[in-house]
C-alpha cells in the first residue's frame, strides 16, 4: 500500500479507482461493513453499478462526463449517509472515495425545514431521514417548550412513544420525570385509582397510606397517555378537569392539589368517530386536539427504511455479539413490503434476522422466508363498455401503473422491482411518460385538463374494482328488504366501511339505486355517511348525470361539485349480477381539498406548470 492511499484511507473508508470508462481497476477500504455486500465494488466491475447497487441514483457517468472533481451527499440503501469525492487522475482514470458519516439525522444545512431542525434533537437514537418524519419533528420542536397538549395520531407501531419520549428529551421539562400509561391496558374498575390516586379507606384494598396517581408523579414533567380512545366515559370527565384546571383530586377525597404538566396523548383510533358514535367526549376530544402531530404510516416513509434497518441491525448486532450484514437486495425486499406493523414489525423483523441467520450476511431468499412478499391479489375484471385500441389500453394501464410505483416508492430501483422489470426498462418507460406531457405545448387550460383526466383515471378505477367486489346478490336481497338491521346491510357496511378505511382518502363510499321514475336511493354505505337508508339523494346536474351513465353501464367521475354536503368529486360505477343486469352503482366520494392537493403533487411529479 503506497503512501497516498495509506493518507487517504486515514480519511476515508473505501477507495476504488476505475479507468476512463468506469471499468474498476482497484477497490481496498478499511473494513467498513457497508462495502462487502456490495459485488460489483470488486475489480472488474463497474462504477455506475456499484453506485446503483449502493445509493438510491447513481452520478458517475454525470461525473466523468464535466470531467472534474466533485464532492457529494449520498443516501445509501443500507442505511448510513456516505460523503463521496471524485476526481480525475492521469491517464483518464478515476479515484472514488467514500465517507461513512454516523448521524441519525439528515443534512439541515440548507435550512430546508427551518431553523429548529439545527438547535433542537433528541439525544437518544431517532431515526428521521424521511421528509414527512421531518415534517413530524417540526412540529414537535415546537410544542416541546409549552405546556400545551399534543396529540400523537398513527396506526399501531409508527412510534408514538418514541415521539412523545423525544419531545420530553427536547424539551424544557426533560429534568421532570416522563409518566407513560397505556389506557388499555388497566382494568377498567382501577384506571381511575390508577390516574388520579387514591387515599386511606377509598376502597377495600386500599393502602392505609393511599396512593399517588400517574397525575401527581408527573408533577413538572410530562405524562403520556398511550391509547386515550379506551379510557371509559366516567374517567372522561375527570380527566377533563384536570385539563382544564390542572388540578387533581384523589379518589376517596374531596381535597384537590394542583400538578404543573404537559399531557401528550396517543390513539390509533379516530376520536373523530368516537365523538359521533358517543364513545368518547367531544369536549374532552378538544382538550385533547390542540396540537395534532399525525406520524405518517412506514409505507408512506419507504425512503427512511434502509435507515431504519440500519440502525436496527447495529442495534441487535451489538445486543447478540453478532456481525450480520444485509444484500442491497434484501434492502429492496425490505422497502417494498407494505409493513402492516409499521417500524416495530420492521424492528422485530430484523431482530429474527439477526437471532436465526445462519450466515453472515442476509440476502433476499432469508428475507423471503421469514417475510413472504405477497403481490397483491388481482381484482376481478373491470367492466369495460366501450371498445379502444389494445395497445392504447395497455399503455394506459402501464402508465397507472408507473404512476402508482413511483408514487409510492420515489425510487426508479424500487419501482422496478415492485413492477418485475428491469431498471433500464423502468427509467425509459418513466422518462417516455413525463415527455409525453412536459414535450406537449399545451395551453393551462389543456394542461390542467390532462392532470385532471390523470386523477380522474385512478378515481375510475377505484370505483370499478369497489363495484366488482361486491355481490350483486346481497344488493339484490337488500333491496328486498331494506331494513338496515338485516344481516345484509350489516355484512355491505361492514365491506363499505373497511374500502373507506383502507383507501384512507376515501370521505364516503355509498350504494345508490334508481327508481321507475328516475329518483337516486341511498341503499347502503360506509359507517360514516350521512344519508338514511331509503332516503331520495337530490344533487346537481353535474353529478346525478354521471350517477344516471353509470346505470346504464359506463363508469365514469363527476366534475367538482357542491352539494348541501359539502364540494366534491365522485366516482361512480355500475354493479352487475351474473346474467349481466344492473343491480345498483357504487360511489365514492373526494373532498375537493383532497382533488386540489392531488393535482398539484402531480404537478410537482411532472413539472407541470399550470
Amino acid at each position: 500500500m503506497d503512501h497516498s492511499t495509506s493518507a487517504l484511507l486515514s480519511i476515508y473508508d473505501q477507495l476504488i479507482v476505475t479507468d476512463k470508462n468506469g471499468t474498476i481497476l482497484k477497490s481496498t477500504g478499511t473494513g467498513n461493513a457497508l462495502f462487502h455486500t456490495v459485488k460489483s465494488a470488486n475489480v472488474g466491475g463497474s462504477i455506475k453499478d456499484f453506485e446503483q447497487d449502493l445509493f438510491s441514483t447513481s452520478f458517475a457517468e454525470e461525473i466523468m462526463g464535466k470531467n472534474e472533481k466533485r464532492s457529494l451527499m449520498q443516501s445509501s440503501w443500507q442505511g448510513p449517509e456516505l460523503l463521496m469525492t471524485a476526481y480525475p487522475i492521469e491517464s483518464g482514470a478515476w479515484v472514488w472515495a467514500y465517507k461513512e458519516i454516523k448521524d441519525s439525522f439528515p443534512d439541515t444545512s440548507r435550512g430546508q425545514s427551518g431553523p429548529l431542525l439545527e438547535s433542537k434533537k433528541p439525544s437518544f437514537p431517532f431515526v428521521i431521514r424521511s421528509k414527512p418524519m421531518l415534517d413530524v419533528l417540526h412540529k414537535m420542536q415546537m410544542v416541546c417548550d409549552v405546556s400545551a397538549t399534543v396529540l400523537l395520531l398513527g396506526e399501531s407501531g409508527v412510534g408514538k412513544e418514541i415521539a412523545a419520549r423525544a419531545i420530553h428529551n427536547m424539551g424544557n421539562r426533560s429534568d421532570g420525570p416522563f409518566i407513560p400509561v397505556n389506557c388499555g391496558a388497566i382494568p377498567e374498575n382501577l384506571i381511575e385509582s390508577e390516574l388520579f390516586g387514591y387515599v386511606e379507606g377509598a376502597f377495600t384494598s386500599a393502602r392505609k397510606e393511599g396512593a399517588k396517581g400517574k397525575f401527581t408523579l408527573a408533577h413538572k414533567g410530562i405524562l403520556f397517555l398511550d391509547e386515550v380512545g379506551e379510557l371509559p366515559l366516567n374517567v372522561q370527565v375527570k380527566l377533563l378537569r384536570v385539563l382544564q384546571e390542572r388540578v387533581v383530586t384523589p379518589v376517596g377525597s374531596t381535597t384537590s392539589h394542583p400538578v404543573d404538566i404537559q399531557v401528550i396523548a396517543a390513539t390509533n383510533k379516530s376520536l373523530e368517530k368516537m365523538v359521533k358514535k358517543g364513545e368518547f367526549r367531544e369536549d374532552l376530544y378538544y382538550r385533547l386536539h390542540v396540537v395534532p402531530i399525525h406520524l405518517p404510516p412506514l409505507r408512506n416513509r419507504v425512503d427512511e427504511i434502509p435507515h431504519l434497518v440500519q440502525f436496527f441491525l447495529q442495534k441487535y448486532n451489538t445486543l447478540y455479539n453478532r456481525k450480520v450484514a444485509f444484500t442491497p437486495d434484501a434492502i429492496d425486499m425490505l422497502c417494498i413490503y407494505q409493513w402492516p406493523g409499521n417500524v416495530r414489525e420492521l424492528e422485530n423483523t430484523v431482530e429474527r434476522l439477526v437471532i436465526t441467520s445462519g450466515i453472515p450476511e442476509v440476502d433476499v431468499t432469508l428475507v423471503k422466508e421469514v417475510l413472504p412478499y405477497k403481490g397483491p391479489t388481482p381484482p376481478s375484471l373491470p367492466v369495460i363498455d366501450f371498445l379502444m385500441p389494445l395497445q392504447e389500453a395497455v399503455d394506459l394501464v402501464e402508465e397507472q401503473l408507473i404512476n402508482m410505483a413511483m408514487e409510492q416508492y420515489k425510487s426508479l430501483k424500487l419501482a422496478a422491482k415492485v413492477l418485475e422489470v428491469s431498471q433500464p426498462t423502468m427509467s425509459r418507460k418513466y422518462k417516455k411518460l413525463r415527455n409525453k406531457i412536459e414535450e406537449a405545448s399545451f395551453s393551462p387550460v389543456d394542461k390542467r385538463a390532462i392532470l385532471e383526466e390523470q386523477i380522474n383515471q385512478r378515481l375510475r378505477s377505484v370505483a370499478v374494482v369497489t363495484a366488482a367486489i361486491i355481490p350483486a346478490e346481497e344488493v339484490i336481497s337488500l333491496q328486498k328488504n331494506m331494513n338496515r338491521q338485516t344481516s345484509y346491510s350489516q355484512k355491505l357496511k361492514q365491506k363499505l366501511t373497511m374500502i373507506q378505511e383502507k383507501e384512507g382518502v376515501i370521505e364516503w363510499v355509498f350504494i345508490f339505486i334508481m327508481t321507475e321514475d328516475g329518483r337516486l336511493i341511498h341503499l347502503v354505505a360506509d359507517k360514516g355517511f350521512v344519508i338514511e337508508p331509503g332516503e331520495e339523494y337530490m344533487g346537481p346536474p353535474e353529478m346525478v348525470n354521471v350517477a344516471y351513465q353509470a346505470f346504464n353501464g359506463k363508469a365514469g367521475v363527476t366534475p367538482i361539485y357542491e352539494d348541501r354536503y359539502g364540494e366534491w368529486k365522485t366516482s361512480f360505477a355500475p354493479i352487475i349480477d351474473d346474467d349481466g343486469n344492473i343491480v345498483a352503482i357504487v360511489g365514492c366520494d373526494y373532498s375537493k381539498a383532497y382533488f386540489n392537493s392531488e393535482m398539484q403533487r402531480l404537478r410537482k411529479q411532472l413539472n407541470i406548470h399550470v
